[in-house]
């Protein structure tokens, strides 16, 4: 049996982006005249012809949407889930929710799996393995597929979609000039890899803060963890500095429980002698002892907001409108890891 001729293996025959010939088969004039009549040309040779059934799916309404999160441990992802859940029902939609843990694989085949069937849009977070290889083909695939897609959370501004995502500089801004105003100067910096998104933008609201206070940065109290290795043997370090530092960032909850457990078991006293304060204010924030002082992200919001962008554009409420980037406001929660000191 012959093999079915797709825009992709149309794309791997001439060396293009399955982007480039969707656009060339649509006589965008964004691809040059030359390209678009050899795409259509070798297109029409190999008797392309386009998936009437998809077509026909995505025209009819399922209300169904699917949703892709990066991980359910995350007690924030978990408050996204009910916001999104939420806004879907009031609205008479269901979601359909898978996980990509983290892996650029199976988000690729989690979106492959919700895009095959009826749903009306997509609603996701991209995993950290899709922004390591910084790969997103599969992305612009759903763009040329016409189906509409609001990234949250974990987004890239150069795909043309809806985005919402939490004031991530700000909240890290207030959370390092709440530590600079208890007394610490010396703050160590626990973040995540420099491609992700989330932690390139919590590290500048981190230099923000330090520079208005005339605190110069220290690339040496700037940790980086790779969260597929072993995160106290990344973090242990911090408390190897000399001298100690007297505070941390840490740009995930985890990565403050694991400093809390470490300073404790070195007799180092908290908040006394090091203070410390999250991004993300989850369950493990408020039962560690001491308990975590933490930015707290509003996912329940979050996932309202999306799920709202999201109807909106599938049931053309906003026709033809550009793109809108929501940003979450964030706000701080004190708790026992941070107090006045007079160092």
């Amino acid at each position: 049996m012959k093999p079915k001729v797709t825009m992709k293996s149309i794309a791997n025959e001439l060396g293009v982006s399955v982007s480039t010939v969707s656009k060339a088969l649509k006589d965008n004039p964004r691809i040059s005249k030359e390209l678009r009549k050899k795409i259509q040309a070798f297109s029409k040779l190999l008797d392309y012809q386009p998936d009437a059934r998809a077509i026909s799916l995505r025209k009819q309404s399922s209300k169904v949407i699917g949703v892709v999160i990066p991980e359910i441990t995350n007690h924030f992802f978990t408050t996204v889930i009910k916001g999104i859940d939420f806004a879907t029902k009031k609205r008479g939609y269901q979601a359909i929710i898978c996980l990509s843990n983290e892996s650029y694989n199976e988000e690729v085949k989690s979106i492959n799996l919700l895009t095959s069937g009826s749903i009306d849009g997509l609603l996701l977070s991209i995993a950290s393995g899709t922004q390591k290889k910084g790969i997103y083909e599969h992305l612009f695939d759903i763009k040329n597929a016409e189906i509409p897609l609001v990234l949250f959370d974990r987004t890239e501004d150069f795909i043309a979609c809806d985005i919402v995502k939490a004031d991530d500089v700000g909240g890290a801004y207030n959370a390092t000039k709440t530590l600079i105003e208890s007394g610490c100067k010396r703050i160590a910096l626990i973040n995540f890899e420099s491609y992700i998104n989330i932690g390139k933008e919590r590290k500048m609201g981190y230099g923000m803060a330090l520079n208005e206070y005339g605190i110069e940065e220290d690339n040496t109290l700037i940790f980086e963890v790779d969260e597929d290795k072993n995160l106290y043997d990344q973090i242990e370090p911090v408390f190897d500095l000399d001298p100690l530092p007297n505070a941390i960032f840490a740009a995930k909850e985890d990565f403050a429980a694991i400093a809390i457990k470490l300073a404790l078991k070195k007799g180092i006293k908290i908040p006394d002698e090091l203070a410390i304060i999250s991004f993300v204010n989850g369950l493990i924030s408020e039962y560690t002892s001491p308990s975590i002082s933490a930015v707290v992200q509003h996912g329940y919001n979050m996932g309202k907001m999306a799920a709202k962008l999201l109807i909106d554009r599938i049931e053309n409420k906003t026709p033809g409108s550009p793109y809108e980037t929501k940003v979450i406001a964030t706000k701080l929660k004190l708790r026992d890891s941070v107090k006045k000191q007079n160092n």
